[in-house]
């Protein structure tokens, strides 16, 4: 059995996959656009990766295939991905001789039309599944991301995929899914990110079901999704632009110069934690906070032709910020705030507040909580009387007509998505807004109150 090391992206919810080949080389299968966990781990097991394999063409992030293949990988992909770059197109039931060991493709058309599985062997005999979106832990990719049009098509071709091609494999074979816990391109019911083809045979309920049981039960578990998986999918045939040598680093930009771009219309993210930004910050900055998520929401509230200004506190770490914006496809990164807020200040520069309550203190003050988590989690339960409004129907210059004038509470999970919906609203001019610290359980934990479900 080869050796196989998971990549993940916690943020994005996606693994790749560096898989030893026996010889002193390795294959990566699905590498996000930045390569340097790749190359660091080859060189820490003291391989060459040799092939770059892509299972389709990525709607969430941009491939890493062009970056491996300028330090030597040859790049395998399904044919119908139609590549613009130099790559190995491959067919239903190819075979390509890794030496000693054989990937097999096997055509698995579902969560894109070109989508394929490889099935790893040793001797003949079958190792490793590597599933791509075709077969997850506890359910299945979705199949709305190429095209309205497309959806019940793809969803029978995926029922077809599992049923005629990856549930004869043996009960034992290891499954290693692209997409995980976390990543819009699916819903897992599991924190586990592999699988058997055994375990998922007696665990998922999707594979028990009939055709029409199948598209209309994984039909209905489509939420909303990132605006920027429209365009990525195109980006990835084209073939993203190589890094470079600095693509991590952020040039320092006086007080002067972030005014300007303020006032020609750029986009100013302010990254700090929640607390910082509520204290003190830039008016018209839009709240991200930098953590493993970062990457959705900015891709889901700001548009990747913008040139983008962030203010940062000292100890973040820009490198991951610069990491995070570039595999969603965001290059435009103009700069950061020298000094951050404290720079602001001194230079006597305007700046505001977002004041932060906690869940519990909800009940002492009127106005209306708005809820902007995602349905799914609202359906879960929420404060009685709140108002649901995804954070994502936030973006653009036309907020929702259903938000009130008044006294608004922004509520999440936790704070983050909360303090970005504020920061969105202060942009378009609401006031008398305030942040809950906290979310729905922490309040039904301090109240003692129950949560309403639909």
């Amino acid at each position: 059995m080869p050796t196989i090391h998971p990549v993940v992206d916690e943020g994005l919810g996606n693994s790749a996959y560096l898989a030893e080949l026996g010889d002193g080389r390795a294959l990566v299968v699905d590498p996000a656009r930045d390569p340097t966990p790749y190359l660091a781990l080859a060189r820490w097991r003291r391989l060459r990766i040799a092939y770059a394999v892509e299972t389709h063409l990525h709607a969430d992030f941009l491939t890493g295939s062009r970056e491996l293949a300028a330090v030597g990988a040859q790049v395998l992909a399904p044919r119908a991905s139609r590549l613009g770059f130099a790559h190995r197109g491959l067919e239903d039931g190819q075979e390509v001789d890794l030496g000693g060991l054989t990937l097999r493709v096997l055509a698995t058309p579902g969560h894109a039309p070109e989508h394929v599985s490889y099935l790893l062997l040793d001797d003949r005999r079958p190792v490793a599944l590597f599933s791509g979106g075709a077969l997850l832990v506890g359910t299945v990719a979705r199949t709305d991301l190429v095209g309205p049009g497309l959806t019940g098509p793809l969803a029978r071709a995926a029922y077809r995929s599992l049923h005629q091609r990856l549930l004869p494999l043996p009960d034992g074979l290891g499954v290693y899914p692209t997409h995980g816990a976390g990543s819009f391109c699916s819903a897992p019911v599991e924190g586990e990110r592999t699988t058997t083809i055994g375990a998922e045979r007696r665990q998922n309920r999707l594979l028990a079901a009939d055709e029409d049981t199948f598209v209309a039960e994984l039909s209905a578990g489509f939420g909303s999704y990132p605006p920027y998986f429209l365009r990525l999918r195109d980006r990835n045939r084209v073939g993203p632009e190589l890094l470079g040598s600095d693509w991590r680093v952020l040039p320092l930009l006086p007080t002067d110069r972030v005014r300007d771009h303020l006032a020609g219309g750029g986009v100013l993210v302010d990254a700090r934690p929640v607390a910082a930004f509520a204290a003190s910050h830039i008016p018209g900055a839009i709240s991200i906070a930098l953590r493993p998520q970062f990457a959705s929401w900015l891709g889901w509230l700001v548009e990747d032709t913008r040139p983008l200004v962030f203010v940062l506190d000292e100890d973040q770490d820009r490198g991951e910020l610069a990491r995070q914006c570039r595999t969603i496809g965001y290059d435009q990164l103009a700069g950061e705030l020298a000094g951050g807020m404290a720079a602001w200040r001194a230079a006597a520069l305007p700046d505001a507040q977002l004041p932060l309550v906690e869940a519990e203190q909800l009940g002492d003050q009127p106005g209306v909580v708005l809820d902007v988590r995602q349905a799914s989690e609202v359906a879960d339960g929420h404060l009685p009387g709140a108002l649901a409004v995804e954070l994502g129907a936030l973006a653009g210059d036309r907020l929702p007509a259903e938000l009130p004038r008044g006294r608004l509470a922004v509520m999440c999970a936790h704070g983050e998505r909360a303090m970005t919906a504020a920061s969105l609203l202060e942009r378009a001019g609401h006031q008398q807004l305030r942040v809950v610290h906290g979310g729905p359980q922490d309040w039904r934990r301090a109240t003692g109150q129950a949560l309403v479900r639909p």
